[in-house]
Formats: structure tokens, C-alpha cells, sequence
């Protein structure tokens, strides 16, 4: 039966091998890795040849280690971005040392520095909608001085500037519609502004946190059409029709507000310190949201209802940094495969948890204590790499490397 049922589906196209293989023999029939060695094999070989979403978490946790260490910054990382431009893999950071610097991540090399800011930058993101509209490779950064700047780095100079908050900038997000023609922001002034990219305008100021706004995210379309495209998503004033904007306060509450109407649609009470990272969900978590607190804990909510759906508790200090994992497990405990979500620390650990369980987390990545001392920032980056030296350049397996970004300075590489 297995051998029949392996053989009928292997003689299917490739472009309908791979899902009918992960997915009915991981998440239905929950075979671990090691069960059937030869058939762990094939389906490895299928996730890495063809780059598909699926990571088996068991294999990042038996073989992570530190694999690289990018040294240029002098103080705190708050922030890193990833981005493919003119064809090379590139990292963004920015830093309390006041600078944003751009890296070249297949040479783990720093190519680039801008010190235009005059204290601590917060944020940084790669512009899509000036590299596919003008041409241009831009990093927008936010900044303690107030202000939001692009910087091209192709000809090395500040594109613009946004100087109309009245106080620290925090988090920034380019819109998921429109091409990422608009930018929200929040800032230490209380507010989110959102920003015509394009027009170098601020569109409008949304008001209601009680004290500064830490983070912001823009939520994917919610809704019920998953037909709609970013490209067709054309009604309302800015084609934001059913994207909203989150963001998370000194205030201790989550807020959602309407791109459109610029209403506030819902507040998410339950922390008991800052709230200083949200972080949306996508596919079937398309309605939760993630969040990370000065109370040491994060959190997961549906954000229809603002109901807490799960919290994990674990860490000892902040937490500065969640995400939703490229990994997906196979929990015994609840029968059924889930996904996997992470979180980094002052404590200077990245936490691994199980979303359907509560329970102790996973896995812990722990920085160096006197290198590092504090995890601050990070993101997963799939690479392409090449298999060896003897085959085609367009031969490539793809990696799921974790960046860090710590408290001294240091970004780390995980893989």
C-alpha cells in the first residue's frame, strides 16, 4: 500500500508532487523524519530544490549553530530587513549608533553606511515601490530625531525626508497594496501616520493611543474575496479597502484601525506593560496577531474579537521581537502538525513555541552573553545556495538562515 500509493504519486508532475507529498504524508499521516529514511530523503530533497514554505523545525533545531557574525555597528541593533535587489541578497540594520548600515549577505560583507540621522534609529525597511516604480534600491529608516529619511544607496545620498511627528519614531511598515506606495509610522507623539510615498505626504494621523505608539504592522486583506490581488485591490480613496493598520503602545493596548475610513475598529486590552512588537498573521492564522511585551510575554489574539487566543511565558526581560516561523511541527500531544512561532528577549534568548500549546517552548537559542547580551531584533531569510562547486550556477538549494540583531552590536546568523 505504501509503495503503491509513493509510486502513483511520484509519477505526477512535479508542480503536484510537492504539496501532495508534504502535505499528505507530514501533516496527515505525521511520519517523523527517520521513520521511512529513504522517503525523509525524497521529501527533503523536493522542500530544498524547490524553495516550497514548508520547513520540518525538527531539522533546524537538531543542526542550527552559529554559522556567521556581521561586526560594524557600535551600539544596540533595532532593526533588520531583507531584500533581493539587482540580483544580489542584500540586509539592512539600523542602530543606537545612529547609523543605517546595508550588507551584502553572500560575501558577509558591509558595503554601505549612512549617518545621516542625528540619534538612535529604530527602524529600517527596503522600498519596494521606489525599485519597481523609479528604479531606484532606497532604505527608509525611522529615528529618535524625529524624522523618517530614505536613502538611496545605489548613488549613496538621502532621498527625502518625513519630519512631521512631533516626537521619536518607532516602527515603520510599508503598505502590502498598492506596490508599498504608502508608509505608516508611529511615533512617541501618540499618533500613527500613514504617508503617500509617491507625493511625499502625510495622508492622515490616526489618534487614540494614550501614550507613544512603539510598533505599527499593516494586516493582509481580510477579506472573504482571496481573489483580489495587491494590483486590483482598487477600491477606496488609496486602494486600502479591507487592509488595516495595527499598533502596539507605551499604553499597554493593541489597537486596529481602518486604512480607509481611518476609524479604530478595535482595542486589544491585556498586556500589563508596553506593547513593543506586533506582528500579523498569514494563510490559515490570516486572522491572528501576534504581540510581544515589556511584561515578558507574548501573546497571540483574534483580532475579529480582540480574545486572547494563547500566551507563552518564559522569558526574564522584554520581549522586542515575534514572528510566525517558516517551521512547522508534529505535536503528539494535540494529534495534528502546527506551526510554529518565535520570539527574541532582552534576556538575550530566541524562544521557539508551539501555537496549539502553552506549554515549556521548543527550542532556545541563546546569544553570547558578553557579545551580545540582549536580543533585540530579527528576521528569517531564505537563501539560495549553491549545492557545490561542480554544479550549475542555477542549481540551488534554499536555506532558512535566522538573523539577529543584539543589544552590543552584533548581528548573528543562525542556520
Amino acid at each position: 500500500m505504501i509503495t503503491s500509493e509513493i509510486s502513483m504519486q511520484l509519477s505526477l508532475s512535479k508542480k503536484e508532487e510537492i504539496p501532495l507529498i508534504t502535505q499528505h504524508w507530514i501533516r496527515i499521516l505525521k511520519i517523523k523524519l527517520g521513520w521511512i529514511h529513504d522517503f525523509d530523503q525524497i521529501i527533503i530533497k523536493y522542500v530544498m530544490f524547490f524553495a516550497i514554505d514548508i520547513f520540518i523545525f525538527d531539522i533546524f533545531r537538531s543542526s542550527s549553530k552559529l554559522l556567521e557574525t556581521f561586526s560594524g555597528h557600535k551600539n544596540r541593533v533595532n532593526s533588520i530587513d531583507y531584500s533581493i535587489l539587482d540580483s544580489r541578497q542584500l540586509l539592512c540594520s539600523g542602530s543606537d549608533d545612529n547609523t543605517v548600515c546595508l550588507w551584502d549577505i553572500e560575501n558577509n560583507k558591509q558595503i554601505q553606511t549612512f549617518n545621516g540621522h542625528l540619534s538612535d534609529v529604530n527602524c529600517v525597511k527596503f522600498s519596494s515601490y521606489h525599485y519597481h516604480n523609479h528604479c531606484r534600491t532606497v532604505i527608509c529608516s525611522s529615528s529618535e530625531d524625529k524624522t523618517i529619511r530614505f536613502w538611496d544607496f545605489k548613488h549613496n545620498q538621502q532621498l527625502q525626508i518625513f519630519n512631521e511627528h512631533t516626537k521619536s519614531v518607532y516602527g515603520i511598515e510599508f503598505s502590502s497594496f498598492n506596490g508599498g506606495r504608502y508608509l505608516c509610522s508611529g511615533s512617541a507623539d501618540n499618533t500613527i501616520r500613514l504617508w503617500d510615498i509617491e507625493t511625499h505626504k502625510s495622508l492622515h494621523v490616526f489618534n487614540g493611543h494614550k501614550k507613544g505608539v512603539a510598533c505599527v504592522d499593516i494586516l493582509p486583506l481580510q477579506s472573504n474575496n482571496n481573489k483580489n490581488d495587491n494590483k486590483s485591490n482598487n477600491i477606496g480613496v488609496i486602494g486600502g479597502n479591507g487592509y488595516t493598520i495595527c499598533s502596539g503602545s507605551w499604553d499597554n493596548t493593541i489597537r486596529i484601525w481602518d486604512i480607509e475610513t481611518t476609524k479604530g475598529l478595535i482595542v486589544i486590552k491585556g498586556h500589563q506593560g508596553t506593547v513593543r512588537c506586533v506582528k500579523h498573521g498569514s494563510n490559515e492564522l490570516l486572522n491572528t496577531l501576534l504581540s510581544g511585551s515589556y511584561d515578558k510575554s507574548v501573546c497571540m489574539w483574534d483580532i475579529r474579537s480582540g480574545e486572547q487566543i494563547q500566551v507563552f511565558n518564559g522569558h526574564k526581560y522584554t520581549v522586542y521581537a515575534v514572528e510566525y516561523s517558516p517551521f512547522v511541527i508534529d505535536n503528539k500531544e494535540i494529534g495534528c502538525s502546527s506551526n510554529v512561532i518565535c520570539s527574541g528577549s532582552y534576556d538575550n534568548t530566541i524562544r521557539f513555541w508551539d501555537i496549539r500549546s502553552n506549554k515549556n517552548q521548543l527550542y532556545v537559542i541563546k546569544g553570547n552573553d558578553k557579545e551580545d547580551y540582549g536580543i533585540i531584533c530579527f528576521k528569517f531569510v531564505l537563501l539560495k545556495k549553491k549545492r557545490n562547486n561542480e554544479q550549475k550556477t542555477n542549481d540551488n538549494c534554499c536555506v532558512n538562515n535566522l538573523y539577529y540583531g543584539s543589544d552590543k552590536g552584533p548581528i548573528r546568523v543562525w542556520g
